[in-house]
């Protein structure tokens, strides 16, 4: 059976009230980042981020509705699916790919919160009536010149964890 290009999910959860969100602190390369991870041959985009959504917050969720598709832009990137989810049970929890896990108000992100995700939360909250299909933005050879400069290691440590070299503390 073949298999198709590299693809990605990722969820958005927000508190009831919509004023905060939750992201992760990933544990190989500790920025916060919104819940997700890659899509597993014979994987639905939907199956995905309700898998990857509960191994990396402890947390049952419902998908409200996918949001958007963005599409690649360079070696760094790859298509990604974007859903909106509402929890249904647990309570946040940490595992083996999660360093910490936090709801922030939406007006006080955390300064490592990794492109393209403030945008994305954005793109969420606008409430566009139909499937948004873009590239990803913020994500840039540019962008990671300026993070090697400003952050070497946690840039290191990407690269490391790219070349499947597992880096977790």
């Amino acid at each position: 059976m073949a298999t198709r290009e590299k693809q990605a999910v990722f969820g958005i959860i927000f508190t009831p009230d919509r004023k905060k969100v939750l992201l992760i602190k990933r544990r190989d390369i500790p920025v916060w980042v919104l819940p997700g991870g890659g899509i597993e041959n014979n994987e639905s985009p939907e199956s995905a981020a309700l898998r990857e959504i509960l191994e990396e917050t402890g947390l049952q969720v419902k998908i409200i509705r996918k949001v958007a598709e963005y599409l690649p832009v360079n070696a760094f990137t790859q298509l990604s699916h974007l859903f909106e989810c509402e929890t249904l049970s647990g309570s946040p929890t940490i595992g083996s790919e999660t360093k910490d896990i936090a709801y922030f108000p939406l007006d006080s992100l955390p300064k490592l919160l990794s492109p393209p995700y403030p945008g994305w939360i954005k793109d969420t909250l606008q409430n566009h009536p139909e499937i948004l299909k873009k590239k990803i933005e913020g994500v840039s050879y540019f962008v990671f010149i300026k993070l090697l400069i400003l952050h070497p290691i946690l840039v290191l440590r990407y690269l490391l964890m790219r070349l499947g070299i597992p880096f977790n503390k």
